[in-house]
């Protein structure tokens, strides 16, 4: 039986390359810009096994689903929900950061009230998750989880602790720029949108598929937040600044796209 030639970076990276090639050629001749990345993005190699293939089923009564689906209240979010470094009886290790920004619709206008709710790796770029198991340090002083609602410009804040890069196993020396997870509902939990957030200056974007899947640079860029110096605390934290964009041509890229 013939050894299986390595999946290496350099593989990958060409993969990478020439769907970008051929995403500007298509742009070129006419065809319109994809904020979306394809589901079938072949350099994401999980992604080309799993997604979907058949059309999607419409539901008779959407309704419904809300019938199942988890209910909560303004007062089920607490302010303590949204400090990431005060879960704990002790401090987590690592950069303390907070992460701010506005949940805007296609017109520029706040979306009030909205729940948004963020995941993360520690310091050491490991999850507190079962499966979840590469030999990098637990943080006993850091879960990883919060949530808040967005105030009445749209605003959301978290207090968090910039998280590290970690392997996965996508191919050979595969790592993950350093990212937070976020969800965002709508006015129902059938409503809900998922994206990642990156920090500025990672030497691992261009090797990363998952963030290469976004083949329009424009729309790529949405995806990194700003470094604001006035959002720092002196002798505290730094700050980071990051708009969500529900729709419209400014729209920040969603996982399960629209």
């Amino acid at each position: 039986m013939t050894p299986q030639t390595p999946l290496t970076q350099e593989i990958i990276s060409a993969e990478i390359a020439q769907a970008r090639q051929a995403y500007a050629k298509a742009v070129e001749g006419g065809e319109p810009r994809r904020d979306h990345p394809d589901r079938g993005y072949a350099p994401y190699r999980s992604s080309v096994l799993r997604h979907p293939e058949q059309p999607l089923v419409a539901l008779d009564d959407p309704d419904a689903v809300e019938l199942s689906g988890p209910v909560f209240g303004v007062t089920d979010v607490t302010a303590l929900d949204a400090d990431l470094t005060r879960q704990h009886l002790g401090e987590p290790l690592g950069e303390r950061i907070m992460v701010t920004g506005r949940v805007l619709g296609r017109d520029g206008r706040p979306v009030r009230g909205q729940l948004v709710e963020v995941w993360q790796a520690n310091a050491s770029g490991r999850y507190a998750h079962q499966r979840d198991q590469h030999p990098a340090p637990l943080d006993p002083n850091f879960t990883g989880v919060g949530r808040c609602l967005t105030d009445d410009q749209g605003r959301y804040a978290f207090t968090t602790i910039k998280p590290g890069a970690y392997p996965w196993r996508n191919h050979d020396n595969a790592w993950r720029p350093a990212h937070i997870h976020f969800s965002l509902f709508g006015t129902a939990f059938a409503q809900r949108l998922v994206t990642q957030m990156y920090f500025p200056g990672d030497p691992l974007f261009d090797h990363d598929p998952i963030m290469q899947s976004v083949t329009d640079d424009a729309a790529r860029s949405r995806l990194v937040a700003a470094y604001d110096h006035d959002l720092s605390t002196p002798e505290w934290s730094l700050g980071y600044r990051w708009d969500i964009v529900l729709s419209g041509p400014a729209a920040t890229w969603i996982e399960e796209g629209r």
